[in-house]
């Protein structure tokens, strides 16, 4: 048995999309793969199964679809696919590779990319729950700001929530923006985020080390996440529970040797819980901005920016409000995220008052509800 005869027409960079896609086979065996036939990726696909099947890791499926790779994989087709996407492949063999994922563990063989930011230049990570509180989102987009104006890019992963608050910010900064995919470049998840991944490929870049037409699955999250750590100098955690995408982020990037951050929260916050475990397992707790450049070795040279909430919001409109819009406000003020009912409940007003109070509060941007149906109130300063 013998490898491919098409191989031996394969350029590096076309050696390293194949092997990229193939099934069985992951980018930690490739490596290995490279190393024990010696020489680059081309030559793991000219050499002889012999020269295979002794390195540690590969299954019998990775060795079958190596040894037939092109039943596996349609290198003509998926080559057309990214020329008709505007899209290009960053092989490992690349310069344009990022020098920084060349330092992980398990790199992967090539990025898919769109758009025409470098992915390599000077990244930090914001990433978090998918169901944040107006603070987590503020926070995010006050953070993906200050870094804009210092001159880095704000990397994360497209998903709803903290990632998206981030990439929009960035992009309404006028600056530069990685979005990591877990799924093929040609698909949009969440299919809410379509128009915001065709913004970032404007003057950002979409990557992905999926193939086309990969759609998502438990297993290409954690992936994206490795990458999005790889990318960036640093990892910035807003809001994540204790069990949330971010915390696996968070842990690849320290064992990647990346610092990571940790903004703080409520105590009694869900979705603060994760950050709050991560500052106790020994992870820096971010104040603000100049944490984070201190910790890099940037010179700040601005006020620092503050993160941290700020009771009593919205005090300053009760001038303008109804008597139970104003008991729900002050009930509100001191930044705890309430469920209509518990309201009602505390300030011994019916339901539908109660209702009617946080549908004004709302419209008046003094307010905001939850996907979980609670409501926190707004600073409008």
């Amino acid at each position: 048995m013998k490898a491919d005869p098409a191989s031996d027409l394969l350029t590096e960079s076309q050696a390293c999309l194949v092997l990229n896609a193939l099934p069985g086979v992951g980018p930690i065996v490739l490596h290995r793969l490279r190393e024990a036939v010696g020489g680059g990726f081309r030559e793991v696909l000219l050499a002889p199964p012999s020269r295979w099947e002794k390195v540690r890791g590969l299954r019998e499926a990775g060795a079958a679809a190596l040894a037939d790779w092109s039943r596996h994989f349609d290198l003509p087709g998926e080559e057309a696919k990214l020329a008709a996407a505007g899209a290009s492949f960053l092989a490992w063999s690349d310069d344009s590779y990022p020098a920084a994922l060349r330092e992980i563990a398990d790199p992967p063989l090539g990025l898919y990319r769109r758009g025409p930011a470098d992915p390599g230049r000077r990244g930090v990570a914001i990433v978090g729950t998918r169901r944040p509180t107006h603070y987590g989102r503020a926070v995010a987009r006050e953070l993906a700001r200050a870094l804009v104006e210092r001159d880095f890019c704000v990397v994360s992963g497209l998903a709803q929530g903290i990632d998206t608050a981030a990439h929009e910010s960035a992009l309404a900064a006028g600056g530069a923006t990685v979005a990591v995919l877990g799924t093929g470049l040609d698909l949009a998840y969440p299919p809410e985020n379509r128009a915001l991944q065709e913004r970032i490929a404007a003057t950002g870049a979409i990557l992905s080390e999926f193939p086309f037409g990969r759609p998502a699955s438990r297993q290409s999250f954690p992936r994206r996440n490795r990458i999005v750590a790889g990318l960036s100098l640093a990892v910035i955690v807003v809001e994540s529970g204790a069990a949330g995408g971010a915390m696996i982020t968070a842990r690849l990037a320290g064992e990647q040797g990346r610092p990571v951050f940790a903004v703080p929260g409520r105590i009694d916050q869900p979705t603060s819980a994760g950050c709050h475990q991560l500052i106790r397992d020994g992870v820096t707790l971010l104040t603000g901005i100049e944490d984070l450049l201190e910790e890099l070795g940037f010179l700040g040279g601005r006020r620092p920016l503050p993160i941290s909430p700020r009771p009593g919001a919205g005090l300053a409109e009760a001038s303008r409000l109804t008597g139970d819009e104003a008991k729900v406000l002050a009930r509100l003020a001191g930044g705890e995220i309430l469920a209509p009912d518990v309201l009602a409940e505390s300030l011994a007003i019916p339901a539908a008052r109660i209702s009617a109070a946080l549908l004004m509060l709302e419209l008046k941007a003094l307010a905001a509800r939850q996907l979980d149906g609670r409501y926190e109130a707004i600073d409008p300063a």
